[in-house]
């Protein structure tokens, strides 16, 4: 019997404007991260519902980041102030259903910083493996 090494699957839900530019920029200069990262490219990192997050975790994600403009620099003026008061009580409500805080991050990500995203996306994945496999918002039905 072969023993796989588990790897964690990611979320990244990354906005158009710097962190999705930012993505782009990681693979042209070949700086590398996980391929378990999947990214959602989003208008607005203030767009990301938190039904997302949970049905992200349903689906059988163990982790998921959002990434955005620096505050003060988003495209959309304030977008990324909504997302960080959205996600602070996003948080709180994780916390209370029993997922560890450590599967959830928000970052922001100029479009300049390639090098800091892909680091981001190593971190993550490494703080998401120490943890192992989410199975608190599981849905069985989704697993094929």
């Amino acid at each position: 019997m072969q023993v796989t090494e588990y790897k964690p699957k990611i979320v990244a839900f990354c906005c158009n404007w710097c962190s999705y530019a930012g993505a782009d920029l990681a693979g042209n200069n070949r700086l590398a991260y996980p391929a378990e990262v999947k990214i959602i490219r989003v208008p607005c990192s203030c767009r990301v519902n938190p039904m997302f997050i949970l049905r992200a975790f349903q689906r059988g994600a163990d982790g998921v980041i959002i990434c955005g403009c620096h505050p003060g620099d988003c495209h959309y003026t304030s977008g990324n102030y909504y997302t960080r008061r959205r996600m602070a009580l996003l948080f709180s409500m994780l916390n209370y259903l029993g997922i560890e805080k450590e599967r959830t991050r928000v970052e922001w990500v100029s479009a300049a910083e390639g090098a800091k995203f892909a680091a981001t996306m190593n971190d993550f994945v490494q703080t998401v493996a120490a943890l192992g496999e989410n199975k608190r918002l599981e849905d069985l039905r989704c697993k094929l």
